[in-house]
Protein backbone atom coordinates (compact mmCIF):
# COMPACT_ATOMS: atom_id res chain seq x y z
CA UNK A 1 0.00 0.00 0.00
CA UNK A 2 1.30 3.69 -0.69
CA UNK A 3 2.33 5.45 2.31
CA UNK A 4 1.80 9.39 2.32
CA UNK A 5 4.45 11.39 3.70
CA UNK A 6 3.53 14.72 4.85
CA UNK A 7 6.38 17.29 4.64
CA UNK A 8 5.98 21.06 5.62
CA UNK A 9 7.61 23.60 3.30
CA UNK A 10 9.87 26.21 4.39
CA UNK A 11 8.77 29.62 3.72
CA UNK A 12 5.21 28.80 2.83
CA UNK A 13 2.07 27.82 4.57
CA UNK A 14 0.98 25.25 2.67
CA UNK A 15 2.08 21.32 3.02
CA UNK A 16 2.99 19.13 -0.21
CA UNK A 17 2.05 15.28 0.27
CA UNK A 18 3.61 12.70 -1.64
CA UNK A 19 1.68 9.68 -2.05
CA UNK A 20 4.67 6.69 -2.41
CA UNK A 21 5.05 3.38 -3.32
CA UNK A 22 8.75 2.87 -2.21
CA UNK A 23 10.36 2.15 -5.20
CA UNK A 24 11.63 2.62 -8.51
CA UNK A 25 8.95 1.43 -10.20
CA UNK A 26 6.46 4.13 -8.38
CA UNK A 27 4.94 7.00 -9.85
CA UNK A 28 4.32 9.60 -6.88
CA UNK A 29 1.25 11.52 -6.86
CA UNK A 30 2.01 15.26 -5.50
CA UNK A 31 -0.35 17.30 -4.00
CA UNK A 32 -0.56 20.53 -2.21
CA UNK A 33 -2.93 21.12 0.94
CA UNK A 34 -3.24 24.92 2.36
CA UNK A 35 -3.21 26.09 5.79
CA UNK A 36 -7.45 25.18 5.48
CA UNK A 37 -6.96 21.36 4.67
CA UNK A 38 -8.23 22.12 0.92
CA UNK A 39 -6.38 19.36 -0.86
CA UNK A 40 -5.73 19.51 -4.84
CA UNK A 41 -3.38 18.11 -7.47
CA UNK A 42 -0.59 19.21 -9.17
CA UNK A 43 0.92 16.62 -11.58
CA UNK A 44 2.63 13.09 -11.33
CA UNK A 45 5.72 12.73 -10.96
CA UNK A 46 8.88 9.98 -11.42
CA UNK A 47 10.89 11.10 -8.46
CA UNK A 48 11.05 13.72 -5.76
CA UNK A 49 13.58 14.98 -7.50
CA UNK A 50 11.53 16.79 -10.06
CA UNK A 51 10.66 19.65 -8.72
CA UNK A 52 10.63 22.11 -11.41
CA UNK A 53 7.50 24.13 -11.65
CA UNK A 54 6.26 23.32 -8.21
CA UNK A 55 4.97 26.34 -5.64
CA UNK A 56 6.52 25.82 -1.96
CA UNK A 57 9.95 25.97 -2.19
CA UNK A 58 10.53 30.05 -1.73
CA UNK A 59 12.53 32.18 -3.85
CA UNK A 60 16.08 30.99 -5.60
CA UNK A 61 18.40 33.17 -3.57
CA UNK A 62 21.83 32.94 -5.14
CA UNK A 63 24.80 32.71 -2.79
CA UNK A 64 27.52 35.74 -3.56
CA UNK A 65 30.98 34.44 -3.92
CA UNK A 66 29.85 31.13 -3.11
CA UNK A 67 32.52 28.84 -1.94
CA UNK A 68 33.05 24.88 -4.36
CA UNK A 69 32.10 23.75 -0.65
CA UNK A 70 30.50 24.72 2.14
CA UNK A 71 32.98 22.91 4.88
CA UNK A 72 35.99 20.71 4.19
CA UNK A 73 33.25 17.26 4.30
CA UNK A 74 31.80 18.18 2.03
CA UNK A 75 35.15 18.03 -0.26
CA UNK A 76 35.96 14.78 1.59
CA UNK A 77 32.88 13.08 0.36
CA UNK A 78 32.86 14.19 -3.32
CA UNK A 79 36.30 12.88 -3.44
CA UNK A 80 35.04 9.77 -1.66
CA UNK A 81 32.70 9.43 -4.32
CA UNK A 82 35.08 9.96 -7.29
CA UNK A 83 37.68 7.40 -5.79
CA UNK A 84 34.55 4.70 -5.71
CA UNK A 85 33.23 5.24 -9.03
CA UNK A 86 35.44 2.94 -10.69
CA UNK A 87 34.51 -0.08 -8.32
CA UNK A 88 30.87 0.79 -9.65
CA UNK A 89 29.56 0.38 -6.04
CA UNK A 90 25.92 2.15 -7.44
CA UNK A 91 25.84 -0.43 -10.49
CA UNK A 92 23.43 -1.10 -12.40
CA UNK A 93 21.64 1.92 -12.22
CA UNK A 94 24.57 5.20 -11.10
CA UNK A 95 24.50 7.23 -8.15
CA UNK A 96 21.61 9.74 -9.59
CA UNK A 97 18.95 7.06 -9.10
CA UNK A 98 20.32 6.64 -5.79
CA UNK A 99 19.63 9.86 -4.87
CA UNK A 100 16.48 10.04 -6.87
CA UNK A 101 15.17 7.27 -5.18
CA UNK A 102 15.39 8.45 -1.59
CA UNK A 103 12.42 8.71 0.36
CA UNK A 104 11.23 11.89 -0.36
CA UNK A 105 11.25 13.27 3.49
CA UNK A 106 14.80 12.17 3.43
CA UNK A 107 15.61 13.68 -0.36
CA UNK A 108 14.27 17.21 1.03
CA UNK A 109 15.35 17.52 4.28
CA UNK A 110 18.85 16.73 3.18
CA UNK A 111 21.68 19.17 1.63
CA UNK A 112 23.05 18.53 -2.01
CA UNK A 113 26.35 16.60 -0.02
CA UNK A 114 24.24 14.95 2.21
CA UNK A 115 22.72 12.90 -0.30
CA UNK A 116 25.64 12.13 -1.58
CA UNK A 117 26.98 10.44 1.64
CA UNK A 118 23.61 9.07 2.18
CA UNK A 119 23.57 7.09 -1.11
CA UNK A 120 27.31 6.15 -0.63
CA UNK A 121 27.00 4.67 3.08
CA UNK A 122 23.47 2.36 1.38
CA UNK A 123 26.14 1.33 -1.62
CA UNK A 124 28.97 0.20 0.72
CA UNK A 125 26.43 -1.39 3.35
CA UNK A 126 24.26 -2.97 0.23
CA UNK A 127 27.62 -4.18 -1.20
CA UNK A 128 28.79 -5.76 1.90
CA UNK A 129 32.16 -3.70 1.67
CA UNK A 130 30.80 -2.04 5.05
CA UNK A 131 28.86 -3.20 7.80
CA UNK A 132 26.52 -1.35 10.10
CA UNK A 133 27.84 -2.18 13.50
CA UNK A 134 31.55 -0.75 12.01
CA UNK A 135 29.90 2.40 10.15
CA UNK A 136 28.06 3.09 13.55
CA UNK A 137 30.83 2.79 15.58
CA UNK A 138 33.36 4.84 13.39
CA UNK A 139 30.69 7.76 13.93
CA UNK A 140 30.51 7.26 17.92
CA UNK A 141 34.25 7.79 17.66
CA UNK A 142 34.04 11.03 16.22
CA UNK A 143 31.28 12.32 17.81
CA UNK A 144 32.69 11.67 21.46
CA UNK A 145 35.95 12.11 19.95
CA UNK A 146 35.79 15.48 18.56
CA UNK A 147 39.62 16.74 18.80
CA UNK A 148 40.20 13.65 16.73
CA UNK A 149 41.82 13.96 13.12
CA UNK A 150 40.52 11.26 10.99
CA UNK A 151 43.26 8.82 9.31
CA UNK A 152 44.87 10.16 5.77
CA UNK A 153 46.60 7.51 3.44
CA UNK A 154 48.94 9.47 0.57
CA UNK A 155 48.79 7.29 -2.35
CA UNK A 156 49.83 9.28 -5.11
CA UNK A 157 48.40 6.90 -7.98
CA UNK A 158 45.13 7.57 -6.96
CA UNK A 159 45.37 10.93 -6.73
CA UNK A 160 46.65 11.46 -10.34
CA UNK A 161 43.80 9.29 -11.11
CA UNK A 162 41.19 11.52 -9.46
CA UNK A 163 43.15 14.56 -10.85
CA UNK A 164 42.66 13.34 -14.42
CA UNK A 165 38.56 12.19 -13.87
CA UNK A 166 37.68 15.97 -12.77
CA UNK A 167 40.19 17.43 -15.17
CA UNK A 168 39.98 15.75 -18.14
CA UNK A 169 36.93 16.41 -20.54
CA UNK A 170 35.49 13.40 -22.82
CA UNK A 171 33.20 14.63 -25.75
CA UNK A 172 29.85 13.73 -25.60
CA UNK A 173 29.51 14.37 -29.57
CA UNK A 174 29.51 10.67 -30.89
CA UNK A 175 29.95 9.72 -35.01
CA UNK A 176 27.04 8.16 -35.87
CA UNK A 177 25.07 7.73 -39.04
CA UNK A 178 21.60 8.42 -37.42
CA UNK A 179 19.76 10.53 -39.44
CA UNK A 180 18.28 13.42 -37.06
CA UNK A 181 14.42 13.75 -37.21
CA UNK A 182 14.02 16.96 -36.47
CA UNK A 183 15.29 20.56 -37.70
CA UNK A 184 15.43 24.21 -35.91
CA UNK A 185 12.09 25.68 -36.52
CA UNK A 186 10.37 22.42 -36.39
CA UNK A 187 7.05 22.38 -33.98
CA UNK A 188 7.41 19.32 -31.69
CA UNK A 189 5.04 17.46 -28.38
CA UNK A 190 6.84 16.70 -25.57
CA UNK A 191 6.19 12.67 -25.18
CA UNK A 192 4.15 11.80 -22.04
CA UNK A 193 6.54 9.21 -21.05
CA UNK A 194 7.40 7.89 -17.05
CA UNK A 195 10.16 5.89 -17.19
CA UNK A 196 11.40 3.35 -14.77
CA UNK A 197 14.48 4.85 -13.19
CA UNK A 198 16.75 7.99 -13.74
CA UNK A 199 15.29 10.29 -16.72
CA UNK A 200 16.20 13.85 -17.67
CA UNK A 201 12.74 14.85 -18.89
CA UNK A 202 11.04 16.84 -16.55
CA UNK A 203 7.33 16.01 -15.36
CA UNK A 204 6.00 19.75 -16.18
CA UNK A 205 7.57 19.69 -19.90
CA UNK A 206 5.36 16.34 -20.61
CA UNK A 207 2.78 16.78 -23.14
CA UNK A 208 3.86 20.30 -23.76
CA UNK A 209 4.51 21.88 -27.17
CA UNK A 210 8.19 23.62 -28.19
CA UNK A 211 9.76 24.90 -30.89
CA UNK A 212 13.29 22.73 -31.78
CA UNK A 213 15.99 25.98 -31.45
CA UNK A 214 18.92 24.19 -32.40
CA UNK A 215 19.98 20.95 -33.40
CA UNK A 216 23.40 19.59 -31.01
CA UNK A 217 24.19 16.27 -32.96
CA UNK A 218 24.33 12.56 -31.65
CA UNK A 219 25.20 12.42 -27.72
CA UNK A 220 24.96 9.27 -25.38
CA UNK A 221 21.81 8.71 -23.82
CA UNK A 222 21.78 9.00 -19.85
CA UNK A 223 18.27 7.90 -19.24
CA UNK A 224 18.60 4.79 -16.85
CA UNK A 225 17.24 1.26 -18.75
CA UNK A 226 16.80 -1.96 -17.28
CA UNK A 227 19.77 -3.90 -15.97
CA UNK A 228 21.46 -6.16 -19.18
CA UNK A 229 19.86 -3.38 -21.89
CA UNK A 230 22.04 -0.24 -23.25
CA UNK A 231 20.89 2.60 -26.13
CA UNK A 232 22.44 3.85 -28.88
CA UNK A 233 23.48 7.54 -28.74
CA UNK A 234 20.25 9.82 -29.92
CA UNK A 235 19.97 13.24 -31.62
CA UNK A 236 19.99 15.96 -29.31
CA UNK A 237 18.05 19.22 -29.66
CA UNK A 238 17.22 22.53 -27.71
CA UNK A 239 13.99 23.17 -27.78
CA UNK A 240 12.10 26.86 -26.82
CA UNK A 241 9.06 26.30 -24.71
CA UNK A 242 7.08 30.04 -24.11
CA UNK A 243 6.35 30.76 -21.03
CA UNK A 244 2.49 30.42 -21.89
CA UNK A 245 2.39 27.08 -22.64
CA UNK A 246 3.89 25.77 -19.60
CA UNK A 247 2.65 28.45 -16.58
CA UNK A 248 -0.13 29.68 -18.29
CA UNK A 249 -1.35 32.63 -16.87
CA UNK A 250 1.43 32.81 -14.66
CA UNK A 251 3.79 33.23 -17.16
CA UNK A 252 5.86 36.47 -17.22
CA UNK A 253 5.80 38.68 -20.96
CA UNK A 254 7.99 37.30 -23.30
CA UNK A 255 8.85 34.50 -20.79
CA UNK A 256 10.57 31.73 -22.74
CA UNK A 257 12.53 28.36 -21.41
CA UNK A 258 15.14 26.12 -22.84
CA UNK A 259 15.90 22.44 -22.56
CA UNK A 260 18.14 20.11 -23.91
CA UNK A 261 16.24 17.26 -24.99
CA UNK A 262 16.87 13.43 -26.72
CA UNK A 263 14.92 12.81 -29.48
CA UNK A 264 13.54 9.63 -28.10
CA UNK A 265 11.19 12.45 -25.59
CA UNK A 266 9.88 14.13 -28.84
CA UNK A 267 7.14 13.55 -31.57
CA UNK A 268 6.01 16.00 -34.19
CA UNK A 269 3.27 18.37 -33.37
Amino acid sequence: MPRQVNIPMLRHPTTVSYAVCGGPDCIQSVFWKDTNGVRGPIYSMDGIHDMGGMHGFGPVLPEENEPVFHAAWEGRIFGIAQALGPHGIHNPHGMRSAQENLEPATYLGSGYYERWLEVTERALLAKGLLNREELDARAAFFRDQTEAVAPRREDTDLRQRMLRAVYSHRSPIRDSETTPRFKAGDAVIVRNLHPKGHTRLPGYVRGRRGVVARFYGIHDFHDALPAGQSADPQPMYNVRFDGGELWGGSAEPNQSLHLDMWESYLEPA
